[in-house]
């Protein structure tokens, strides 16, 4: 079997930047496994406990708790010891230059879903790795406006019943799993996302607050063979994003967060440079789709290391569909001929 060391070391060669990547991702392999441990145990060697008292907001505007400023004293220390000379963290407020003349910045939201912690819910790391030119070091804030398809790697820990790493290095997805015993991270196989999906993930509760086109969706999923769409859905809504993730990247599914009416959602909650662009990174090269809704997330060029946008991410044909309807819900039939003919209701 696979561990990821011998993977990175066989996707690395004999490039300089490739060896910079897999230097960064052992890194934060380790780091994973010790916040695993802090996870699993509650021990955070601060005086709270690990769900922690409310603290200050961070960097993305969200109530930061005691273990989400321990994931990130453990990332940036991973970034530290690798060759990243710009470090861009939801609890930061803005970029930590680190290593003058490295060729990396990393992005990464240290822990994702937090707010999960004490209901004993699959919490998460998204990060993603970008290029540093020499553009970058005169004007270090241009290094977190590339656009998603600018990233080098990215991907995401879950820390579940088992931890998990999914990785994407631009050929292909990757599932690895972490042993306790041996603190190593065995690789599992590659993950294609499924074309058709049975299932989406949305905050139903919102209900009243959405656009008419994404309730006209997700009724047409609930409508089931009945309806227009022409098979049964089951919604799943974990409320941790790379629970989400994960569930759809192995079985298929779409994870819709978009834009809705409430005051200050109007893009959405997801951030687009360290949440939206690596799992869309990872859904791509697994063969499914990401997008605002409309376009394709990697394409969407960030205006700041915080940025929130709309995202939806899964099966291709879903993704697909979602956005047909988002441009012109009578459309909804003529994405695939998985859809078939029948018209959509009262359109």
């Amino acid at each position: 079997m696979t561990t990821l060391t011998q993977y990175l070391e066989a996707h690395a060669g004999e490039g300089s930047e490739r060896r910079d990547v897999a230097a960064l991702i052992e890194r934060l392999a380790e780091a994973a496994g010790a916040l695993q441990r802090l996870i699993s145990t509650g021990a955070t060697g601060d005086a709270g406990a690990a769900t922690g008292a409310d603290g200050d907001p961070n960097g993305g505007g969200d109530i930061q708790k005691v273990l989400d400023r321990e994931a990130d004293r453990l990332f940036l220390a991973a970034a530290r010891a690798a060759p990243v000379a710009f470090y861009g963290s939801e609890e930061q407020d803005e970029a930590v230059p680190l290593r003058e003349g490295a060729s990396l910045a990393m992005a990464i939201d240290p822990l994702d879903g937090s707010s999960n912690i004490e209901t004993n819910v699959s919490i998460g790391t998204i990060f993603s790795v970008l290029p540093v030119t020499d553009a970058h070091r005169a004007d270090p804030a241009g290094v977190f406006r590339q656009p998603g398809r600018a990233q080098l790697a990215a991907g995401f820990f879950v820390y579940g019943p088992r931890l998990m790493l999914v990785l994407t290095l631009g050929q292909g997805t990757h599932a690895f799993g972490w042993s306790p015993e041996t603190g190593a991270f065995t690789r599992m196989g590659p993950l294609h996302i499924p074309p058709v999906a049975k299932e989406y993930s949305i905050n139903a509760s919102n209900a009243r607050h959405w656009e008419d086109p994404v309730r006209l969706y997700v009724e047409q999923c609930q409508e089931g063979a009945d309806g227009p769409r022409g098979r049964d859905f089951n919604m799943r809504w974990v409320a941790s994003m790379v629970a989400d993730a994960y569930r759809i990247f192995v079985r298929g599914g779409i994870y819709i967060y978009t834009g809705d009416r409430r005051k200050g959602y109007d893009k959405g909650r997801i951030r687009l440079v360290y949440e939206a662009n690596p799992v869309g990174f990872c859904a791509e090269q697994a063969g499914g789709a990401a997008s605002d809704g409309v376009r394709p997330i990697l394409d969407l060029v960030p205006e700041g290391l915080h940025q929130r946008t709309p995202v939806v991410f899964g099966s291709r044909e879903e993704v697909l569909a979602f956005a047909a309807v988002m441009t012109d819900p009578a459309s909804l039939s003529e994405v695939s001929p998985l859809f078939g003919q029948r018209p959509i209701g009262g359109i």
